[in-house]
């Protein structure tokens, strides 16, 4: 059964850093293109940044380029989110999302016509002092 897990959230103050993963079981994370997504209380969610499938091609979205990384370790089968300088903003329920395997198209942060068909459960980041 193909399974996503998001993990490494938290409560850390503005200006500090957390690293997110997405661990996948019964399937090779390797084969997708994978998408991190996030939502904040009372607002749509919205896609943070995303890597290709095969190729090292990466996206963010502006309102996190230069802070957020995304990255892919094959041999653990999991996908990071490192986060740097956050702030109160970057608040909310980060996921971690796959589409269709080995899709040779550029990742892509709009989760349009169901893109992204499979999603863990979620895991919360709070920004406060």
């Amino acid at each position: 059964q193909l399974q996503l897990v998001e993990s490494g959230g938290g409560l850390v103050q503005p200006g500090g850093s957390l690293r997110l993963s997405c661990a996948a079981s019964g399937f090779t994370l390797g084969d997708y293109a994978v998408g991190w997504f996030r939502q904040a209380p009372g607002k749509e969610r919205e896609g943070v940044s995303c890597v290709s499938y095969k190729i090292s091609w990466t996206n963010s979205a502006d309102s996190v380029k230069g802070r957020f990384t995304i990255s892919r370790d094959n041999v653990k089968n999991t996908v990071y989110l490192q986060m740097n300088s956050l702030t109160p903003e970057d608040t909310g329920v980060y996921y971690c999302a796959v589409g269709r395997p080995r899709f040779l198209g550029l990742c892509s942060l709009e989760d349009d016509k169901g893109r992204y068909r499979h999603w863990g459960q979620g895991t919360q980041v709070t920004v406060s002092s």
